[in-house]
């Protein structure tokens, strides 16, 4: 099987981001997508070893930052490379506070939810949310993943759904 044709699927680049203990966390995901647009509903992918999804699981809302073409790539490295148990992220990244939850102030576009319903697969947990919130940041082109990979040349971490060895 050549893994590469999952490349050719349609993805984003966003950081999913909610709080632990009143502290921000989040990390970089691929897997975002309109499940409904009445009621609006968003489903996001996380990994069972991200500690966000923990915290997803705690407070039980979760918050997309939809990162542009010209949002810098080091958002995706501290988002996507180190662990939330062993650093604060958003330390190192402007954000604010939209609907009670962390968002990245360079990205473009941003959307807040409520959990509704969840599905357990054998690596990642599948998070519905009820959308609470969103508004575009800035006019810019959502960042696509064939853009992450051919033009900003970034490969996946560990525990994407698109990581490959």
């Amino acid at each position: 099987m050549n893994k590469s044709a999952f490349y050719q699927l349609s993805y984003g680049v966003y950081v999913i981001s909610t709080w632990d203990k009143g502290r921000a966390t989040g990390c970089t995901a691929n897997s975002a997508m309109q499940i409904t647009s009445s009621p609006a509903t968003i489903a996001v992918s996380i990994n069972h070893d991200n500690y966000t999804n923990q915290c997803i699981q705690d407070t039980g809302k979760f918050a997309i930052s939809i990162l542009g073409e010209h949002s810098s790539p080091g958002i995706i490295g501290t988002f996507g490379f180190k662990s939330g148990k062993d650093c604060n992220k958003f330390d190192e990244v402007e954000h604010t506070v939209k609907e009670y939850l962390p968002v990245v102030a360079d990205a473009c576009a941003y959307i807040v939810c409520e959990v509704v319903d969840k599905m357990e697969t054998s690596t990642h947990t599948v998070f519905l949310g009820k959308v609470l919130d969103a508004d575009i940041l800035k006019k810019d082109d959502p960042m696509t993943y064939a853009y992450y990979h051919n033009v900003i040349k970034g490969k996946s971490p560990k525990n994407a759904p698109t990581y490959i060895e």
